[in-house]
């Protein structure tokens, strides 16, 4: 089961009545609701919900044309700058999905929902299909109104899908697919807006400020407000912001009075917010008691003792290994080894980056983090791809021999049995390489952790190119199998 975050934005935050009946809409089986935030002076409601892919998307479609029937632009005003009646729609992974998927989630609501209420649909973020629409903000550059005048003119500025027009009362819809974002305001000790603004623009990364943050002035309830949304809140943590904002108001002789976070925020957010602003010397998350008996007891105290909850994660595979078939086997444990290994060095790499004494590295941190994160994903899918590669050659060989399937079939599912362990043992010889690279940029008190992942990722290649040339024993290609044989024999050596 995959999980995905949806927070769709809807231009309505004083009818309660109506975000009443948005909500009814929405309610889909498997869809869970998980935050509500209505705000009267940006005139603006935040839903946060998750589930698998199919029900959100459901819900999120339902959830628009619901709101295009009640909201109608022409009569909303409000602080915060809006395009559509239901105005952003971003999806989020969270488990079990990448960013790609929730491209293609994007892709399709957008098409649901032209056909079925009629909205246009822009696409912003990872789904954008022209670069100058990748931001939210330059998509929504001149809000309802500019644009509805813009797009009777303008080709450049018309919808994705739909139009060329916007709707009458409900404008247009902006659908994407990114990660996770932290909708963070601070407020200060004045009403003047004009100061609030020059701040989001010093703090926004477009106009030079920190990267992964957005930033505006808007006045709510007679004071100033400084609005942002954090892209990336690992990169350019939470605390930063807030600093950085403060020591902005300071240039005008004013100061933050309070902030406030709209829809939810990580725990890793706040965790990272409390080591900055208490100084706490070698700060880890396990030191909170939560974490630590979440991490020891899995949610609950299994019958094995306190180490049961986490073996209850990796028994299932475990068992299937151990089962009296030849899927899973050797190849899909090579695979899971080698993301074992991947999400050591994501771990320390993570309990570095963005602590004071390794500040300096924290570029190359955070791209170890990032590669590693996209081997990890590859490499899961990998265990049961390898599984599902020897079933493929077993069925072809089984339907060739009843003289339903051709050697041209047997041929192609045994060249695809060679390249999945292959490019394990290419990731795992990676991942090998990035491991040796954390060591001089990370706390040595994990270092054991950086030996136990390099290990792994060793055996992972040696384990991966067993399959390999086992598999090529059977290819009849000579050409291809001198080269699959010479790639492996070259990873062998080095990996010894």
């Amino acid at each position: 089961m995959a999980l995905i975050e949806c927070v769709p934005n809807f231009s309505e935050g004083r009818d309660r009545a109506k975000v009443d009946a948005i909500v009814e809409s929405m309610r889909v089986d498997g869809v869970y609701l998980l935050d509500r935030e209505m705000d009267a002076d940006h005139n603006r409601c935040v839903l946060t919900i998750a589930g698998d892919r199919e029900p959100v998307m459901e819900a999120a479609i339902r959830g628009v044309c619901r709101a295009a029937e009640l909201i109608d632009l022409t009569q909303h005003q409000g602080a915060h700058p809006r395009l559509g009646a239901a105005d952003v729609v971003p999806f989020i992974p969270i488990e079990g999905v990448t960013l790609a998927d929730c491209v293609a989630m994007s892709r399709h609501v957008g098409e649901q929902i032209v056909q079925r209420c009629g909205v246009p649909v822009y696409f912003y973020e990872a789904a954008a299909l022209r670069p100058e629409r990748t931001n939210l903000e330059d998509v929504r550059r001149g809000q309802f109104e500019g644009i509805r005048e813009e797009c009777r003119t303008n080709e450049a500025r018309r919808p994705d899908l739909g139009g060329p027009q916007l709707h009458p009362t409900a404008g247009a819809v902006i659908v994407g697919a990114r990660k996770f974002l932290v909708a963070f305001n601070v407020y200060l000790n004045t009403a003047d807006v004009e100061i609030a603004k020059k701040i989001g623009k010093a703090v926004r990364f477009s106009s030079g400020g920190l990267r992964y943050v957005k930033g505006m002035g808007v006045s709510v309830r007679g004071m100033a407000q400084v609005s942002m949304n954090l892209t990336d809140f690992e990169q350019t943590p939470i605390a930063r912001v807030f600093e950085y904002v403060k020591r902005e108001a300071a240039r005008y002789g004013v100061q933050p009075v309070s902030s406030e976070i709209v829809g939810l925020i990580p725990k890793r957010a706040l965790e990272d917010a409390a080591e900055w602003f208490l100084q706490i010397e070698h700060f880890e998350p396990t030191m909170i008691l939560e974490n630590r008996m979440a991490a020891v007891m899995g949610g609950k105290v299994a019958p094995g003792g306190p180490s049961a909850g986490l073996r209850a994660g990796v028994e299932p595979f475990i068992e299937q290994l151990a089962a009296p078939t030849a899927a899973p086997g050797g190849g899909s444990a090579s695979a899971a080894t080698a993301a074992m290994a991947a999400a050591l060095g994501s771990m320390v790499a993570g309990m570095s980056r963005g602590k004071k004494a390794y500040l300096q590295h924290e570029r190359p941190l955070s791209e170890a983090i990032a590669r590693l994160e996209a081997l990890r994903a590859e490499l899961k899918a990998a265990i049961d791809e390898d599984a599902e590669a020897f079933k493929a050659i077993m069925q072809t060989h089984r339907a060739q021999r009843e003289g339903k399937g051709s050697l041209e079939q047997v041929h192609e599912a045994t060249r695809h049995a060679i390249e999945v362990p292959l490019r394990v043992a290419e990731q795992a010889d990676e991942i090998r390489g990035i491991l040796r690279s954390l060591a001089p940029i990370t706390n040595p008190n994990m270092a054991s952790d950086l030996v136990t992942g390099e290990a792994l990722a060793r055996a992972a290649v040696q384990g991966a190119i067993a399959n390999v040339e086992i598999n090529t024993e059977s290819f009849n290609d000579e050409t291809f199998r001198a080269v699959f044989r010479a790639r492996a024999a070259e990873l062998r050596e080095r990996n010894r």
